[in-house]
Formats: C-alpha cells, sequence, structure tokens
C-alpha cells in the first residue's frame, strides 16, 4: 500500500483511476488463492503419478512428512482426505 501511496483505511470508490489501474496490474501478476490452490493440487498428482513415498502417503490419507502413525493420525486423515478425491 505504502508503494502505490494509499491510506490503509481508505475504500475503493475513493480512490483514484490511476490507483485503481496500478493496483490490479500489480494483482494481475501475482499468484492468488484459486492459482495457488491448482499449483498444489498439481504437485501432489505429480507425486502420486511418479509413485513416490510422498505420493503413495497422499494417496492413502496417511501423514506424509514422517508423524507417528501408531496413535496420533486423525489430523493427517482429515487433511488428506481431500487429496484422495483428485
Amino acid at each position: 500500500m505504502a508503494r502505490f501511496h494509499i491510506h490503509p483505511t481508505a475504500k475503493i470508490g475513493s480512490l483514484g483511476n490511476k490507483q485503481v489501474l496500478d493496483l490490479t496490474a500489480e494483482l494481475s501478476d501475482m499468484n492468488i488463492e484459486n492459482d495457488l490452490r491448482r499449483q498444489l493440487r498439481e504437485n501432489i498428482k505429480r507425486l502420486r503419478d511418479m509413485g513416490s513415498y510422498r505420493g503413495r502417503r497422499h494417496a492413502m490419507g496417511l501423514p506424509v512428512r514422517g508423524q507417528r502413525t501408531r496413535t496420533q493420525n486423525v489430523t493427517a486423515n482429515k487433511l488428506n482426505k481431500i487429496e484422495r478425491r483428485g
């Protein structure tokens, strides 16, 4: 915001046309939420297709980063459940 000389509490309606164009140009260069989600999904799919250890753990819904599985794997099952659909 400081780079564009915009006050932190300013509303969109109070911005000038040039400031709005500068902001849209800057945001178009960034990876925003949906792009990052797609990139993460593609990375996990690539690991699964390669058949790597991490990819198989993602596919089974188990912890990927070496966490304990004897008693506490509820959180990993919740987090990796989404990845089994794709």
